[in-house]
């Protein structure tokens, strides 16, 4: 049971930390969003 607990603490902050990080990025994010379309979309 400590293991699980353990583990879901971990997840919470990774996921705060991955949170953080998304809002700080977004237009980075964006743009790799753009390309990943524009390469889909080019192939067909």
């Amino acid at each position: 049971m400590d293991l699980y607990f353990i583990f879901k603490i971990i997840l919470i902050i990774g996921g705060i930390i991955a949170f953080y990080a998304l809002a700080r990025n977004l237009d980075i994010i964006k743009i790799i969003l753009v390309y990943w379309k524009d390469l889909i979309l080019g192939r067909k």
